[in-house]
């Protein structure tokens, strides 16, 4: 009887260990991603599959673009990091889909000018549609510039537009800052979220006497951002140019590579 009295006694005084089930002990979180959208927080979402196993369970929804996890803190801590880590521009997420883009500068006046060049085929529905919108119905076609973009990441380009406009002797410049955020689909069609388009123009001006090779530059831009559909041709807008009857109009057409 006193053995069995000193054995409790002993086991009050060294009282066990609490299981360590509370320490992996599942929750349940909302993550948002605040950043990747479309194909690029597909993306994100695979390769999340590496906390795949038991006790982990997650659900994705890109149109709410919120990630919804249940699974041990500690994993759930895991998950946290590496979701911040991948929702933010140049991540591996965001890198994805290359996109060829072909920009098509036109110049548009609204005074009878000489016999217009032929368009090509694909952008005469364009002009028609900004000579019934607008007043220029003088428009030809300046430049083709084809862009090789890649989704999640900005894409610069310097160029010189052809011709001149002061007795050959100064041209207009453009300088081009595109960023295509990401890659999605709405139905049948895909598109491409653009998160800037910034198209920067240097257009010289006459100074000084009439005929003179004097000339200053009046410096003008376009911006603009947004979901452009692919194999469709959208004009981004207007561009003033050396005077109030003319301007520049910017055409894009773009097609992701799979």
């Amino acid at each position: 009887m006193m053995l069995l009295t000193a054995f409790a006694l002993h086991a009050q005084e060294n009282p066990a260990t609490p299981p360590p089930a509370t320490q992996g002990q599942s929750e349940a979180v909302i993550i948002p991603v605040r950043t990747l959208t479309g194909d690029a927080f597909d993306r994100l979402v695979r390769l999340l599959q590496v906390f795949s196993g038991p006790g982990v369970k997650y659900s994705a929804d890109s149109q709410m673009r919120t990630i919804v996890v249940y699974a041990p803190k500690d994993v759930v801590t895991q998950m946290r990091r590496v979701i911040e880590d991948l929702d933010k521009p140049g991540s591996e997420a965001a890198m994805g889909r290359n996109i060829e883009m072909t920009l098509t500068f036109l110049r548009c006046s609204a005074k009878a000018g000489a016999a217009q060049g032929a368009l090509p085929p694909d952008i005469e529905p364009v002009a028609k549609q900004l000579r019934t919108a607008t007043q220029y119905k003088n428009i030809e076609l300046w430049d083709v510039v084809p862009l090789r973009l890649q989704e999640g990441k900005e894409a610069q380009q310097s160029l010189r537009l052809p011709g001149t406009l002061i007795e050959g002797r100064a041209s207009v410049m453009a300088e081009i800052r595109i960023n295509p955020e990401s890659v999605g689909r709405k139905a049948q069609a895909r598109y491409v979220r653009f998160s800037n388009l910034v198209f920067n123009f240097r257009i010289p001006v006459p100074a000084g006497t009439p005929g003179g090779a004097q000339y200053t530059y009046q410096d003008v831009s376009l911006r603009t951002a947004g979901d452009f559909n692919e194999g469709q041709k959208t004009v981004l807008g207007k561009v003033s140019g050396t005077d109030d009857d003319s301007a520049i109009f910017v055409v894009i057409a773009l097609k992701v590579l799979d």
